[in-house]
């Protein structure tokens, strides 16, 4: 197979300063073909870093299938271009900035949503196709006409979790998460996903810096929830989880929280049988062609899909659609026409961008550890069952 073209940052800083020309969307390689430019914006640094990697890859994968391994489509060459933002919004927008001002017309793959939610306006004020990666935050839907997501959000999260629940009407649920930014998210999201129809929603927030979790699970069992659902990041995880087990937490409810990357799977240490994972995705959980074009790639490499994968993957789908439509121009209005209402069929299964708020439309499960080996599906939940409340541009 041939590879796409991959170029490292100071490749193509070097080139463009002997490129005439290099402000233009579209441009020519040495040999004469035409090419548009892609910029990979995320984490390969910073506290998402394995996020970036994961998406990386996966969108390595996707551009190699979705070109037939030419790395080009219609006669135009995508060149990809990789940024590290290390997590920081103001660093990802200063690549933003460098990337638009150099004439790319596309920029991709952010993993933190602080970061992609600084990059949105910029992308939409310079007319500049923006393809969210994992971020998660509901904010980027509908934000503007110029940005997209190749990942899921956070209330197809919760909605994943109100299908666990099943007939949720009389039932109550707690939110055990930290009293932070993120916790506070998840908190305000299953309030306003589950909160409704005869649900009690009521949450339980812990200083981020508590190491004595023993109050916080007390508190979680004195409520006598149906569910717990657990929103948690950071170094105390496995600590949080043992002391729900020890508290019998774990054997009075259901508890439901995020399957998180591979390298997080030790965490839950003898509590993984015990917790119900809500899944974006689950390594192994589809056979699509995708997925398995994706397997065939990565055995090549001897890389391992995980959890972001099909993010990176779907994004350069999008990507080829895109340069599709806007050929070697990189004409952005086009690409965005080409974009809404778009269905493809991914790793995990049939998705669909959103026409009226660019919500991508894709398919969530249930997973469970099944003794020392990896989580294995339980169920998976159609797009259409876990799609999130449609919203208005702008």
């Amino acid at each position: 197979m041939r590879r796409p073209l991959f170029l490292s940052a100071a490749v193509a800083l070097l080139a463009t300063a002997f490129t005439a020309g290099c402000s233009s969307p579209g441009s020519s390689t040495a040999s004469g073909a035409e090419e548009v430019k892609v910029a990979l914006i995320t984490s390969t640094s910073g506290p998402l870093a394995s996020y970036g990697e994961q998406y990386l890859r996966g969108f390595e994968a996707g551009l190699d299938h979705a070109t037939d391994g030419t790395g080009a489509v219609d006669g135009v060459k995508i060149a990809v271009l990789e940024d590290d933002d290390g997590g920081d919004p103001a660093k990802g927008v200063s690549l933003a900035k460098k990337r638009i001002g150099q004439g790319v017309p596309i920029i991709a793959g952010s993993a933190v949503s602080g970061v992609a939610t600084q990059i949105a306006p910029v992308a939409a004020q310079n007319r500049t196709l923006y393809i969210s990666g994992p971020a998660a935050t509901d904010a980027l839907t509908g934000v503007n006409r110029y940005t997209f997501r190749s990942g899921r959000q956070t209330y197809q999260d919760v909605l994943t979790a109100k299908n666990i629940l099943g007939g949720s009407k009389g039932k109550k649920v707690v939110v055990l998460a930290q009293d932070n930014a993120f916790g506070q998210a998840n908190a305000a999201a299953v309030k306003s996903v589950l909160g409704t129809g005869g649900t009690t929603v009521s949450e339980v927030l812990a200083p981020p810096a508590a190491t004595d979790l023993t109050p916080v699970a007390s508190k979680v069992k004195a409520a006598r929830p149906d569910m717990v659902f657990v929103a948690w990041a950071g170094d105390t995880a496995q600590s949080m989880w043992s002391t729900l087990d020890q508290q019998g937490v774990l054997d009075a409810a259901t508890v439901v929280t995020g399957l998180d990357s591979r390298a997080s799977y030790p965490v839950f240490g003898k509590a993984r049988e015990k917790v119900t994972l809500l899944a974006h995705y689950v390594p192994g959980a589809a056979d699509t062609p995708e997925a398995q074009a994706m397997r065939t790639y990565f055995k090549a490499k001897k890389w391992e899909e995980d959890l972001f994968t099909p993010d990176g993957f779907n994004a350069a789908q999008m990507v080829v659609e895109a340069v599709r439509a806007g050929g070697a121009k990189g004409d952005t209005d086009a690409m965005v026409k080409a974009l809404e209402g778009f269905s493809f069929s991914g790793v995990k299964g049939p998705n669909t961008v959103r026409a009226a708020d660019h919500a991508l439309l894709q398919p969530t499960f249930q997973a469970r550890f099944t003794g020392e080996g990896a989580p294995r599906v339980a169920r998976t939940f159609p797009a259409g069952q876990v799609a999130p409340a449609e919203t208005r541009i702008g």
